[in-house]
């Protein structure tokens, strides 16, 4: 229901849906210096504060966007439910509500030490930013709106190092760059499939549909697949010292050969983004992250990698495990 029409009065779970907590799973890249870097565990406290500092900005950045999209959305047969699509929340509480969010990410920062918290508020304040101007102007032009957002994951990446006192890899914020132009393409992909025999044009739900074409698209996407491949293959191949003697450490029999186990994650890392084209091109989802949570092939892969990545990270800190001497 169109938001001038709307008289319900907002309740907390209201505000709740707009603040988009399931999007926080996307702080999982300001983990990833910390988790490589073996600094998680010694650095736990600084790693929360970037990453509850972009939990509360991200959100404040979805209401921003929830009341400048609040007309298209209404269109949308999915995001017309929104709170300030539907109306029931308008825009000047909702302002209001960015703002305490806001204050919130700026309180969150103050949980990493001063020597490194002007790097990790630096890099939020870039992504606000970053998020206004892709709002107010980026996300009506092509590629530049699937740049501006991949940005974003990259400065979760760099704030995540800078907290846990990282320094990042060029190789995996490259990859991190190619995985998040991914996920926006397949999105924008996923919007047309999915709308393909909707009464509604994809037009009117994004503007930007006018250059976007399903080939075009799709070529993009599967660009952006081997980008992101070849990048992650890049930075297995740098991690080749470090994990390298981790098979001595999971199988001492092995040590005449110094395999680079982490080579093995590459195999579900492919299965993964190869079933996600898939399923986007036969227009089962409109969004490649909602697939994280609802299909088993790409939770199967997920979870894979996230257990061999897992038990090589602990092979190098074995006093984790109650291991050390």
């Amino acid at each position: 229901m169109p938001e001038h029409t709307q008289s319900t009065k907002p309740v907390f779970a209201d505000y709740l849906r707009l603040a988009r907590p399931h999007q926080w799973g996307k702080g999982v890249f300001v983990l990833i210096g910390p988790v490589y870097g073996l600094a998680l565990m010694d650095r736990w406290l600084q790693v929360l504060g970037a990453f509850l500092a972009f939990g509360f900005a991200s959100s404040a950045c979805y209401v921003f966007n929830d009341i400048v999209d609040r007309k298209s959305d209404a269109l949308h047969p999915r995001k017309k439910n929104r709170p300030i699509a539907s109306g029931r929340i308008r825009p000047g509480p909702a302002r209001l509500f960015a703002g305490g969010l806001l204050l919130l990410a700026v309180g969150a920062v103050f949980l990493v030490d001063p020597e490194h918290r002007w790097w990790v508020g630096g890099f939020v304040g870039v992504y606000v930013a970053n998020v206004l101007i892709y709002s107010a102007w980026l996300k009506h032009m092509a590629m530049l709106d699937v740049v501006s957002l991949s940005v974003g994951f990259v400065l979760r990446v760099m704030a995540g190092c800078a907290a846990g006192a990282v320094a990042p890899s060029t190789w995996l914020l490259n990859s991190t760059f190619f995985l998040a132009m991914f996920l926006a393409l397949g999105k924008r992909l996923g919007e047309r499939r999915t709308m393909a025999g909707s009464t509604v044009d994809a037009e009117a739900i994004r503007g930007v549909h006018k250059v976007y074409t399903d080939d075009l698209l799709r070529m993009a996407v599967v660009m952006t697949a081997v980008g992101t491949l070849v990048t992650y293959a890049g930075y297995v191949e740098q991690q080749e010292a470090n994990f390298g003697p981790s098979l001595q450490a999971v199988a001492a029999h092995t040590t005449a050969w110094g395999f680079n186990l982490l080579w093995l994650t590459i195999l579900p890392a492919t299965y993964g983004l190869l079933r996600c084209i898939v399923l986007l091109e036969q227009g089962k989802y409109d969004d490649p992250t909602e697939l994280a949570v609802r299909d088993r092939g790409v939770q199967a892969a997920g979870l894979v990698f996230v257990v061999i990545t897992a038990a090589l990270l602990l092979a190098q800190r074995p006093e984790l495990l109650g291991m050390g001497t």
